[in-house]
């Protein structure tokens, strides 16, 4: 007889064991002759050396089937029990990394898949187009397949706060809580795609960064995935200072809209600039979206086309 400790690195305490203990019990039910006791984020195993072997290697899937699909199903856990954990392997090559509710994250477009090849041979990508059309949410799920599979250490994400002077200077609250509302549709896709405990644990560690463009200023950005969204809104001065901040494994993507600039009309986008000086680069990539990527509900496609035709009369 012996006794162990096994870490259950990373997951979700609530997940692995279930409503009212449903799935740890299950677990348990595997191995009868296991005395399981689980305790914060340790599994106490006493019993015969060979079963606790045994459910080591269990937990260990169950821990990557976790780190894969952010969730933890019944059907996973008898699947890897039976000892047919590769039968739960993603099968479709297309999937970027799974949602936290288990879904698969992927392409819905041409140009979106034409966006994650792009990503995969080149080093700085820019993805162009109108609202709707998945640039932002694509990117980030790039980065969070980069971050998951050790290509990067970390992710830093940014945004200009265009609205940074009177505006954001009226808002309560320190500089963190005045940035935070333009850089909310970074967050909403992170936690769309990361466990809210893991997310914060990203977060506080600076394993994920967000943070608007200006504090980008003197920074080196190495062994990173790094995007810029709404590079429509940066002067050149500014987004020549993000582009120059590249160092040693990063890889740079930057979204913008080019029909949504809100800077002063005298002032010359930082995206459309680089659109024209940066064509034909080896390691960088253009990829132009249009009306018919559109991924969110099929009145934005029609509102986007109403207000291209109402721009060109």
């Amino acid at each position: 007889m012996i006794e162990k400790l096994i870490y259950l690195d990373g997951v979700d305490i609530v997940e692995f064991c279930g409503v009212q203990n449903v799935k740890f019990n299950l677990l348990c039910s595997r191995f009868p002759k296991l005395h399981i006791t689980c305790r914060g984020e340790w599994l106490k195993v006493l019993g015969d050396a060979e079963e606790v072997a045994e459910l080591e290697e269990v937990v260990a899937a169950i821990i990557k089937y976790y780190q894969e699909f952010n969730v933890i199903t019944e059907a996973a856990i008898t699947t890897i029990c039976d000892g047919e954990a590769n039968m739960l392997l993603p099968k479709d090559g297309a999937v970027i990394v799974h949602g936290i509710d288990g879904q698969p994250i992927k392409a819905r477009s041409r140009n979106q898949q034409m966006m994650v090849d792009a990503a995969q041979s080149n080093d700085m990508l820019f993805a162009v187009g109108p609202a709707g059309s998945g640039k932002t949410y694509l990117a980030i799920a790039l980065a969070v397949q980069a971050l998951k599979s050790k290509q990067v250490k970390r992710i830093i994400l940014s945004r200009p706060a265009v609205e940074a002077g009177e505006k954001l200077g009226f808002l309560p609250g320190d500089m963190k809580e005045k940035i935070d509302p333009y850089l909310q549709p970074l967050y909403d896709a992170l936690q769309d795609m990361i466990p809210s405990a893991k997310l914060k644990e990203y977060l506080e560690t600076g394993v994920i960064q967000i943070a608007p463009l200006a504090f980008m200023r003197g920074r080196t950005l190495t062994n990173a995935f790094v995007i810029l969204d709404e590079a429509q809104n940066t002067t050149v001065p500014q987004i020549k200072m993000f582009l120059t901040r590249m160092g040693r494994n990063a890889k740079f993507v930057i979204t913008g809209d080019i029909t949504q600039i809100d800077l002063p009309k005298s002032v010359t986008s930082g995206l459309i600039y680089s659109l024209r000086v940066l064509d034909n680069i080896p390691g960088l990539a253009i990829i132009r979206f249009a009306a018919n990527d559109i991924v969110r509900h099929k009145l934005v496609q029609r509102i986007v086309d109403a207000f291209d035709r109402e721009g060109e009369s």
